[in-house]
């Protein structure tokens, strides 16, 4: 069994992505220069200040606020500033970034360089705790367990959720247009995640099952924030009541599952692949809606983000969460329209105003009604001229959660060895690209994934020894027509344990 406290290895990833979108498909682009102007400088002195790495603090601000500091505003669930520092009864991190930094409560609300200063401060202090010296500092990987308790999550398993989200998006790497124009980015590097003690930690991505709806994952709301019914018997079901979060992902489900919140809904959709938490059944109601009639009538559905700030409503968010609106339509009756499909602002009294102006009714009404369906292809290891790989992939019936009959796997090299996915893409669009692979200690940390994107190859790095059995996002890319290598797994990777080539799915948006 793998060591569960691998150590991170890095590469260039400039150089490695060059080399390998070369051998690959085409002519690599040349990595993206660093980015430069008031945030992204704000980032890099509070990373040299408080020596935590600069694109760690950069992934876990937009994890958390997509670098949006919403004029000093608090999130839902009282966190202020890009790096979303928490000022609630029971955790105080607000206040603990003012003792350490020595700037105001007050100024660290609304001062985007502040709170960055505030929120390096914060995750270095947790490193410390972890006893974290200035070598290990330097390893990004390192960092897992701070970043877990930096999200201030009620179980383990969603502080695992809220670390992963991180360090997904330092695989896959970011870019950010925020206020002004100013673009702020994340290289895609090549990086294992030490996750310590939430290495056992269940997976809410693994899917334990919803009970009502087969596409969700089901994590339980606390018993005091909803109330237990026997709907549609005790009340009939008629409304879906759409919101926005205020907040990310992971603390939107951790602060349905805190005792103090008084607050609930049925689900929760992700921003990023649309991915849907269950945390209320159907049948018992949520409060959601700030009106006890609407509560007992509806289902309420939450999405991530915030209502000013249009980066976080995805198509993918819309297609995920309209199949499940069509869904729970066709199982209770409710007609498919504006009058019963309707924004928390149009609940009675409603004090609320999402899911707000940036969000697009008529796409997403569109996606319930079935008016427009998706592209979509998968090409499994074992689909005869589609997928090609040299000898050295060895195949393989061992592992469970496997995508067909069997998938193909080997050992790391520092040279490139590819396994193609051929595609007939049909036109030139935005395109989802999700991977599956059975997930197991032995397989590999950071397995780059090429996508031949029309700007050229992207690399991204995936841990495959979790989140497997499942198909799980890297991305949308704009994609050419035509028929073509359009993804590639690589074996050059300095992680250790098996690179594993299974399937891959193209979806249009």
């Amino acid at each position: 069994m793998q060591n569960a406290r691998p150590r991170s290895h890095r590469r260039s990833a400039a150089i490695l992505s060059a080399v390998l979108a070369f051998l690959l498909l085409a002519p690599a682009q040349a990595a993206s220069a660093r980015s430069a102007g008031p945030l992204a400088d704000a980032f890099a002195r509070a990373s040299a200040t408080y020596d935590v790495p600069r694109d760690l603090l950069v992934a876990l601000a937009y994890a958390e606020t997509h670098l949006d500091g919403h004029g000093g505003e608090p999130s839902a669930s009282g966190g202020y500033g890009v790096m979303h520092l928490l000022s609630t009864p029971a955790v105080r991190d607000l206040e603990r970034a003012a003792e350490l930094t020595g700037a105001p409560a007050a100024t660290l609300k609304r001062d985007d360089t502040a709170n960055i200063l505030g929120g390096a401060a914060v995750l270095r202090s947790y490193a410390d705790a972890l006893g974290l010296d200035a070598t290990a500092r330097k390893d990004a990987g390192r960092w897992y367990p701070a970043v877990a308790r930096y999200g201030n999550a009620s179980s383990s398993e969603t502080a695992r959720l809220y670390a992963d989200t991180v360090y997904d998006l330092l695989g896959k790497g970011l870019l950010a247009t925020v206020a002004g124009g100013e673009v702020v980015t994340v290289t895609a590097v090549e990086l294992q995640a030490d996750r310590g003690a939430y290495e056992g930690v269940r997976e809410l991505t693994a899917k334990a099952p919803s009970p009502d709806y087969p596409a969700a994952s089901w994590v339980a709301a606390h018993a005091g924030n909803r109330a237990v019914a026997s709907r549609p018997k005790s009340s009939k079901i008629d409304r879906i009541v759409v919101h926005v979060t205020q907040g990310a992902y992971p603390g939107t489900i951790s602060w349905f599952q805190n005792p103090r919140a008084k607050v609930s809904a049925h689900y929760v959709v992700r921003s990023s692949d649309g991915d849907i938490t269950q945390m209320v059944r159907d049948k018992d109601v949520a409060w959601h809606a700030g009106n006890s009639s609407y509560n007992a009538r509806s289902i309420g559905i939450e999405h991530e983000g915030f209502v000013n700030n249009a980066s976080w409503f995805t198509d993918a968010m819309y297609r995920a969460s309209a199949a499940l609106t069509r869904a729970l339509c066709d199982k209770y009756g409710i007609p498919k329209n504006r009058s019963h499909i309707i924004g928390h602002n149009q609940v009675p009294g409603a004090t609320h105003t999402d899911p707000g102006s940036h969000w697009d009714w008529a796409k997403y009404m569109r996606y319930v009604t079935g008016d427009t369906a998706p592209w979509s292809a998968t090409v499994d290891n074992s689909t005869s001229g589609a997928f090609t790989a040299s000898t050295n992939w060895a195949t393989s019936t061992q592992t469970a959660g496997r995508h067909g009959p069997d998938h193909r796997q080997t050992t790391p090299v520092t040279s490139s060895d590819v396994a193609r996915y051929r595609f007939t893409v049909p036109s030139s669009a935005t395109y989802q690209v999700e991977v599956w692979y059975p997930a197991a200690p032995g397989h590999n940390g950071s397995t780059p994934y090429i996508v031949a994107t029309s700007a050229g190859s992207r690399t991204v790095y995936v841990d495959q020894r979790a989140g497997g059995g499942a198909w799980r996002s890297i991305g949308t890319f704009a994609l050419k027509a035509g028929t073509y290598n359009a993804v590639g797994v690589s074996r050059w990777t300095s992680g250790t344990g098996l690179v594993v080539a299974d399937a891959v799915r193209l979806t249009r948006l």
